[in-house]
Parts: C-alpha cells; structure tokens; sequence
C-alpha cells in the first residue's frame, strides 16, 4: 500500500512538472509580412524589401521600436520564460515559478501586479532578453516577449579555450565579464564537450545565443535571479564591444552573429578531405 501511494505521487509529481514546462514554452506564429502595417521608417523599408538582413541593422545602429521588424528578419525564433517567482510554500519551501507576485497596498485593498522575464533566440548568434510587468499575467508575458525582441543583440562566438585546437565557434572567443547590482558574473571559454558550466536561467540565455560550452563564476549575492539574468545579458553585450585585431578573428575563429549553411557545408567538406587522406 505504501508502494503504490509512492508511486501515485511520483505519477502526480511528474504530471504537474509536464504541465509547467509545456505554459512556460511558447509556440511562435508564422508571421505575415504581406498583412504587417509598419509603422516605423525602419519597417517600411523592410517591407519593401531594401533590407533583408537583421546584422545590417544592428551594425548600422538602428534602433529597433517594432517588435515585427525581428519576426520578419529572423528565422528560427523560439521564446521561453524564465523562473524568476516562486509560489507560496512552508517556510518559504514554494516551488520557482515564472512569475513574480509582488502586492501594493491601497484603502480599496491589495493590488497584485505579475512580473517575468523573457528570452527569445534563433540558436545561431541572435538573443533578446525582456522585462514585462502588468496586472495579469497573460498581458505581463506579451510584454515582456515583445521587450525581448526590441532588445535582441548579436552575440560573438569562437574557440577561445586553450585546450583544444578547433576551428568551430563552440564557446565564446574570450573572458568578460557582466555586472548588476552586487551581482558580478564571469564567463569564460570552455573545450568542445564541456556544456554550459553556469546557473540554469542563465543557461537558458546562452542556449538561444547558440553557445554550447561555457565556464563561469559569480559573485555577490546571487540569489537574486533577475540580477543574475541581467548581468549575464551584460557579459553577452560586451563580446561585441571589444575591439579584436584581425589576427586573432582567424585565430580563435570569431563569427559575429548567424553562422551561414555554406561555411557549415564548407567544413564538413574539408574534415571529410581530411579523413579520406589519413585513410590513403
């Protein structure tokens, strides 16, 4: 009798888990060009077909104020809300939860007001991070989705790690370092194999940038989830903010944004040259 109510709970456990991941993943609609009214100079253009590519406008310093303007640029795109809540629980034992509760006292009574964060990202060098806060929480999760792809950033990769001698842009290019609040992080280069060696949500961020080996180190108070979010974001800006001299781009193999399906092709096609002449 034990047994079976062990494993009925197990059962409801797993049950509650499923139903939370699958709220917390978002699916993205097709979106339209030809039914979007832009209302920017910025969008027009790109509807009328004069700028096809989303690096152009990053690197000519546009400032995106359309969130349309990345759904038709960017292919791939995937959302996903990040733990930053926790629900009520004994001795504040509650489970994290994508939003945060937080209550304002009026003569009326409590008004509760959710807040989440959002990340959204092609997996190839393109990631967004939002902040969005309303008085329910479908409004506050729009918010913050939207704010993520006002904020989309391009993302340096490379083969920074010592260890190994590859040519794929697997981790970062080099050491930086992101600050908010208290809260300091460090990222650091890792060897192909090594994963995402950093705190779960910030793992999340990096996952839509693409990076699929990293190390880390923080200090500060870092339980305070939004500050570690937010400076690791800050470390991500700052990857294209250095200054690298042509040398060391052909020698840690930094890519600046999206990897194209040539280069891929390209190099599989030189290991498989490679291979065949070891064989011979």
């Amino acid at each position: 009798m034990v047994e079976k109510r062990m494993g009925n709970r197990r059962q409801q456990g797993r049950r509650k888990r499923q139903k939370g991941n699958a709220r917390r993943k978002i699916v993205e609609k097709v979106f339209d060009v030809q039914a979007w009214t832009p209302k920017t100079a910025l969008g027009k253009e790109i509807k009328e077909g004069r700028i096809t590519d989303i690096k152009e406008i990053i690197e000519s310093g546009y400032t995106i104020l359309e969130s349309e303007v990345v759904d038709a640029l960017v292919k791939n795109i995937q959302s996903d809300l990040l733990l930053i809540g926790q629900s009520k629980g004994k001795f504040g034992g509650g489970q994290r939860r994508v939003f945060r509760q937080t209550q304002k006292k009026t003569r009326e009574g409590n008004k509760p007001s959710f807040s989440t964060y959002a990340v959204i990202g092609n997996g190839n060098g393109y990631v967004g991070l939002g902040y969005g806060k309303a008085k329910e929480t479908v409004p506050a999760r729009e918010k913050a989705i939207r704010k993520a792809k006002i904020n989309l950033i391009q993302v340096a990769r490379g083969s920074g790690d010592w260890e190994s001698d590859t040519t794929v842009p697997h981790t970062i290019p080099f050491t930086v370092k992101g600050k908010c609040g208290s809260l300091e992080i460090t990222l650091m280069p890792a060897p192909i194999g090594t994963g995402l060696v950093v705190e779960s949500e910030c793992a999340k961020l990096l996952k839509a940038a693409g990076i699929k080996d990293i190390r880390s180190k923080s200090k500060g108070h870092t339980a305070t989830k939004a500050n570690m979010i937010k400076a690791c974001f800050d470390a991500l800006k700052k990857l294209t903010e250095v200054k690298v001299r042509a040398a060391d781009i052909e020698k840690l193999s930094i890519v600046y944004g999206a990897i194209e399906k040539e280069k891929k092709e390209d190099s599989k096609d030189k290991t498989e040259e490679k291979s065949g002449e070891s064989n011979e």
